[in-house]
């Protein structure tokens, strides 16, 4: 296949961005887009106090890790408190019973095909040997 040929600008970007790593994480994390990036980069240059925010960011994040823990942990327990175990009962045994009839459903197909296969094995060829009379 023949590659379509970029725009300088872009192949400067794409350049840019295999030197700063921690911009590919910022799209993956769904804190930018590429286009805006791409757009703060052509407007405010490689040198702009933005691309070194992003690095401090990173750092920052890490530092509160244990503190999102916590947080998740509290979370958890207040979702806890709140549910109403009636509800939940109802929610499992609805499940079950969903799980109940795709097992059956799966037994009814897989039963309907395996009696007809033993049969046949059983059974063999009627005549294993083919006899001639003269």
């Amino acid at each position: 296949m023949a590659q379509k040929k970029l725009h300088p600008s872009v192949s400067k970007f794409k350049e840019f961005v295999r030197n700063n790593p921690k911009i590919i994480q910022e799209v993956r994390k769904g804190n930018a887009t590429w286009q805006e990036l791409y757009e703060d980069w052509y407007l405010l240059g490689e040198e702009d106090s933005r691309w070194d925010s992003i690095g401090k960011e990173k750092i920052s994040e890490n530092e509160a890790t244990p503190e999102k823990k916590t947080d998740l942990m509290a979370s958890i327990t207040g979702m806890m408190k709140k549910m109403d175990p009636n509800q939940v009962q109802h929610h499992i045994n609805s499940l079950s019973q969903a799980i109940g009839a795709i097992q059956g459903l799966l037994t009814q197909f897989q039963g309907s095909n395996q009696p007809t296969n033993q049969v046949k094995e059983l059974e063999g060829p009627k005549h294993p040997f083919s006899f001639r009379k003269d």
